[in-house]
């Protein structure tokens, strides 16, 4: 029965289902993971590389991270063509905006301006949906910093921390558990790096395949601040959360030992 229904993104089945926009969100369930964690000095973001051969020069902009505007940036799960359709709308969109009132764009706007060019592809014929999703980071002065997560049909939420991509449910379970909102931005590059270890699918992780990066204010509050780290940084974490895993798992040896 589905079968007559999943040719067309303008045609709802019987149970209400787009199934092209089911299958796109699937896409990008496929796709490297994300993470996203807001704390009260500034916002983490962390993703993971998707390495496909040592043969390819390294590449001259990010793979994950996009600059929006200077207060804006934005993670990518999914189809990195289709993300750079709507990366440049938002851009275009962020731009216009400042040059007509002088001020920089609200970031729930910047979502809100791409979500919608999303949602039209998912409502006339002869088109389809975008496969990607974003997970946008920013801090304005109507509501400081801010985290938005969107999909490929149009939606958009705020959240204090997400995770999308691959193995997203498990790095969720993660967050519930481990994830505070008043932890400082170094505690909570700790937790995003080990969600990340959690749900990449290789055996031995290397900071080769992670990009971590923090946005904050100047000191001044004039400016925002997108810091990448270097690998030797990712390497002081990764080493650190591993050394803790050992720590953890001998004292659980320990204890079953004395029973």
């Amino acid at each position: 029965m589905s079968r007559r229904y999943d040719q067309s993104t303008t045609t709802f089945s019987p149970e209400g289902r787009l199934h092209q926009v089911e299958y796109a969100i699937e896409a990008i369930n496929n796709a490297g993971t994300c993470v996203g964690l807001q704390c009260p000095d500034g916002i983490v973001l962390a993703a993971e590389r998707k390495v496909v051969s040592k043969l390819l020069a390294p590449s001259k902009t990010s793979e994950k991270t996009y600059t929006i505007d200077n207060h804006v940036v934005c993670l990518v799960a999914g189809l990195t063509s289709d993300a750079n359709i709507l990366v440049n709308q938002s851009r275009l969109g962020s731009q216009r905006y400042l040059y007509k009132y002088q001020e920089p764009m609200p970031v729930e706007q910047v979502v809100k301006h791409v979500c919608n060019y999303k949602q039209a592809y998912t409502q006339y014929g002869g088109l389809r949906p975008f496969g990607v999703a974003f997970v946008f980071a920013g801090w304005d002065r109507n509501h400081g910093y801010q985290l938005y997560q969107t999909d490929p049909s149009g939606n958009y939420s705020g959240w204090k921390a997400t995770v999308i991509g691959q193995n997203n449910q498990a790095g969720k379970s993660l967050l519930k558990s481990d994830y505070k909102e008043e932890s400082s931005v170094q505690q909570t590059l700790k937790i995003a790096v080990k969600i990340l270890l959690k749900t990449m699918d290789a055996t031995a992780p290397s900071p080769e395949r992670i990009e971590l990066s923090t946005m904050k204010r100047t000191e001044d509050g004039d400016a925002m601040v997108h810091y990448t780290l270097a690998d030797s940084e990712v390497l002081k974490y990764i080493e650190e959360i591993q050394k803790e895993e050992e720590a953890e798992s001998k004292k659980a040896e320990s204890s079953t030992g004395d029973i």
